[in-house]
C-alpha cells in the first residue's frame, strides 16, 4: 500500500486533498461524505469584510428603529436578520469541534485592522491554521503596484505577529512579478501559499442591459497557472505550496505533485462529480504510485520541478515555436472543412 501522507504548513495530513473555500461547508450531509471519502482538510467558506461591516451597520439601523418604541411593543430587542462575523465564527466553531480532520478558516479583509482583529477571532475557534486571501482590484490610474504590494505585505507581517497558528496566503497571479512578492512573503514567515485564487468577474446581459455577476465552476486544465508557479517555486521556498483551480482528476493531481505542490485543494471537482470523487482519486493516485514503484508522495513529488529538471527553461517559455511553425497540426484537430 502506498503512503499518501504529506504535511502542510507544519500540520499532517492523511493525503494531499483538501477542500477548498466553499459553501460546501453549510452541508452537514455534505461534510459527512466527504470525510468518509478521504478527504484530508477543510478550508472553511471565507469570512468577507463586508460581512464585519455589515453586522455593525444592520445593529445601528435596527436601533434606530427601535429608538421611539413604547412599553407596549411586542419585542424589545432588534431583529439582526444576518448575524455577519458573529453566526460566521460560531459556525466555524461548531464545525471544528465535530470534525475529525484538520479545518483551516478563511479571511477576505480589506483595511488592516479587520485582517487582525478578525484573524485573531478566527485563532480563537480553535482552527487549525488561517488562509488569507489577497487580492487588489485595479480602480486607480495613480496607485502604483509597489504600494499595493507593500500594504499586502505590511498586513500579511501584522496577522502574523497576531497569531500563533500557520497562516498560508491565497494569491492572484496578477502582480507584475508574482515570484518575487512569493518570495519577500515567505521571508516574512508565512507558512504556505495557494496557487490560486479564483475571483468572480463581471458580466453583461445584452437583453437587459444590466451587469450580470455568474456562477460559474473553474473549468478543467485550470489548473495550468498552478502548474507552471508550482514548478518554479519547489525547492526555492521555506513555505508549503497548495494547488487550487481546475483540478478534476486524479491524473491532475499527480501532474501538480510532480511540478511540487504538496497538496492540492478541490471544489468545483465535488459540485460537478459528488463527494464520492475523492475516493475515486485517491484509490487512483495509489494504484498509479504502486504502477511506478513509488512508496510515498516525497519520491516523486517536484520530480518535474525546475530545480531537478535539465532544461531550466521549461517553465519560463510563454511560446513554443515548434508548436506555433507546425500550423498544420491545429487544422488537423479541428478541421476548417
Amino acid at each position: 500500500m502506498a503512503d499518501l501522507t504529506t504535511t502542510y504548513m507544519g500540520v499532517k495530513l492523511k493525503n494531499p486533498l483538501i477542500l477548498g473555500a466553499s459553501n460546501l461547508v453549510t452541508k452537514p450531509e455534505v461534510m459527512k461524505e466527504l470525510e468518509e471519502a478521504g478527504i484530508a482538510a477543510i478550508v472553511y467558506k471565507s469570512l468577507f469584510e463586508e460581512q464585519i461591516q455589515l453586522e455593525g451597520l444592520q445593529f445601528d439601523e435596527e436601533m434606530k428603529d427601535y429608538a421611539e418604541r413604547n412599553s407596549e411593543m411586542i419585542r424589545l430587542f432588534p431583529d439582526i436578520v444576518n448575524a455577519g462575523p458573529k453566526e460566521h465564527l460560531y459556525n466555524l466553531k461548531k464545525l471544528k469541534e465535530h470534525s475529525s480532520i484538520p479545518v483551516f478558516a478563511s479571511l477576505n479583509a480589506m483595511y488592516e485592522p479587520s485582517w487582525v482583529e478578525y484573524a485573531k477571532a478566527l485563532e480563537e475557534t480553535g482552527v487549525d491554521g488561517l488562509e488569507l486571501n489577497l487580492y487588489a482590484t485595479p480602480g486607480y490610474f495613480e496607485v502604483g503596484a509597489s504600494s499595493i504590494e507593500d500594504k499586502q505585505y505590511q498586513i500579511v507581517k501584522s496577522v502574523k505577529k497576531t497569531v500563533n497558528i500557520p497562516v498560508s496566503v491565497k494569491l492572484s497571479p496578477f502582480y507584475t512579478n508574482t515570484l518575487n512578492f512569493i518570495k519577500k512573503l515567505d521571508e516574512a514567515g508565512v507558512d504556505g501559499f495557494v496557487l490560486f485564487n479564483r475571483f468572480f468577474q463581471p458580466e453583461i446581459d445584452i437583453e437587459n442591459e444590466i451587469f450580470d455577476f455568474p456562477w460559474e465552476l473553474s473549468q478543467p486544465r485550470d489548473h495550468q497557472l498552478s502548474l507552471r508557479y508550482a514548478g518554479l517555486l519547489h525547492g526555492n521556498i521555506e513555505a508549503s505550496i497548495c494547488a487550487s483551480r481546475g483540478i478534476y482528476t486524479s491524473e491532475d493531481v499527480i501532474r501538480l505533485l510532480l511540478a511540487g505542490a504538496d497538496v492540492v485543494q478541490i471544489v468545483s471537482a465535488i459540485y460537478k462529480n459528488q463527494p464520492a470523487i475523492v475516493g475515486t482519486m485517491l484509490t487512483e493516485i495509489e494504484a498509479w504510485m504502486l504502477k511506478k514503484g513509488y512508496k510515498s508522495l516525497d519520491d516523486f513529488r517536484g520530480k518535474l520541478s525546475r530545480k531537478n529538471l535539465k532544461d531550466p527553461f521549461t517553465y519560463q517559455r510563454a511560446q513554443y515555436v515548434d508548436i506555433l511553425t507546425n500550423s498544420e497540426e491545429i487544422f488537423k484537430k479541428y478541421p476548417m472543412v
